[in-house]
């Protein structure tokens, strides 16, 4: 079979950028004649041929995301890589935050139906599977990111969470430390179940018993690590180290042991998960998980503009790797030395 041709390899091809073979698809913004001469010439030369249920699909050149929150600092780096990336492309985004309630997300969802959006970036827990399936059936292009729904055959980006669980509980016991806790949003998220799942294997790999007196499940904010830390710690033999899965149940935890008295990482070392701005001004600067979110941005953009200019039967599965970054919330365990 021939290779499909692409409105990359236009680009290239062409030797401009995505978002002028976009535009001139579209017919829209403010491109030379010339430019705009090439660019056809060369879709002729590779014989690019745009779904036609595509273009008849882009009505304002624009693309929805949802996701569970604004105010949280990975969504909003996450929201700021993906509008960096559909810029590229000629679209615009419109950006919903539908804080995990499921009325909000319908709500949402029929709204930017209504808005004829041309496609939909999904990185909310939305459990609802009868609400993507209807999305996929009105032929919406749809893609997930940092969500698996593996029973419905959709485009989706993730980042391999149990990966990144087991390199946070290795590099702790890596420093000795061998009563490790965990705090933890709630495990109907998958994300959340195989960072537990990852923290849980490499501690059975080490010879070390799973507690389950260990992991605090809770929401996501500073007030939920701040208040399992001090459940975590207010025992005779506390744990010397936590492995928080957000950067928010992290930096609660610190200011939680500092209020007791503890020094970071001294008395307690703390790794967290993601990578955002927050690890860096945190007090001390937090070791974390980092989540790699201009290549997120990324990735989910191409494959939506793919699914946009050409459907395709064939889904794609991306995981993307995690990277462990070393700062001054760990050190060797005190009893270890």
């Amino acid at each position: 079979m021939k290779p499909t041709i692409t409105i990359y390899d236009v680009a290239e091809k062409a030797g401009v950028s995505i978002s002028t073979v976009s535009k001139v698809l579209n017919e829209t913004g403010s491109i030379a004649e010339k430019t705009r001469q090439k660019v056809r010439e060369t879709m002729r030369d590779l014989n690019y041929q745009p779904s036609v249920a595509a273009s008849v699909k882009k009505r304002i050149q624009t693309i929805g995301l949802l996701i569970p929150s604004i105010a949280n600092p990975f969504m909003a780096e996450v929201a700021r890589s993906i509008e960096d990336h559909v810029k590229k492309f000629g679209f615009s985004l419109m950006v919903c935050s539908t804080d995990n309630n499921l009325e909000n997300e319908i709500e949402y969802i029929s709204i930017l139906k209504q808005k004829y959006v041309d496609g939909i970036i999904i990185a909310t827990g939305l459990k609802n599977h009868k609400v993507i399936r209807e999305l996929m059936n009105a032929e919406l292009p749809i893609v997930l990111l940092s969500r698996d729904i593996p029973s419905l055959a959709i485009d989706t980006v993730l980042v391999d969470d149990f990966l990144g669980g087991y390199e946070a509980t290795q590099y702790l016991m890596d420093l000795g430390h061998r009563k490790i806790a965990m705090v933890t949003e709630g495990m109907n998220l998958s994300v959340v179940r195989a960072r537990v799942q990852g923290y849980r294997q490499a501690l059975e790999e080490a010879g070390l018993e799973y507690d389950e007196n260990l992991v605090l499940l809770n929401n996501s904010t500073f007030d939920a690590g701040k208040h399992a830390t001090q459940e975590l710690l207010d025992v005779s033999e506390p744990p010397t180290a936590i492995f928080a899965s957000t950067e928010f149940l992290a930096i609660g935890a610190v200011k939680s042991a500092r209020e007791l008295g503890l020094h970071v990482p001294e008395d307690l070392s703390i790794v967290g998960f993601d990578d955002t701005i927050l690890a860096t001004v945190c007090d001390p600067p937090l070791t974390t998980i980092a989540q790699p979110i201009q290549e997120m941005g990324k990735r989910v953009v191409e494959l939506l503009v793919d699914e946009i200019e050409r459907p395709k039967e064939i889904k794609q599965r991306i995981v993307l790797s995690p990277k462990l970054v070393v700062r001054e919330s760990t050190s060797r365990n005190k009893m270890d030395k």
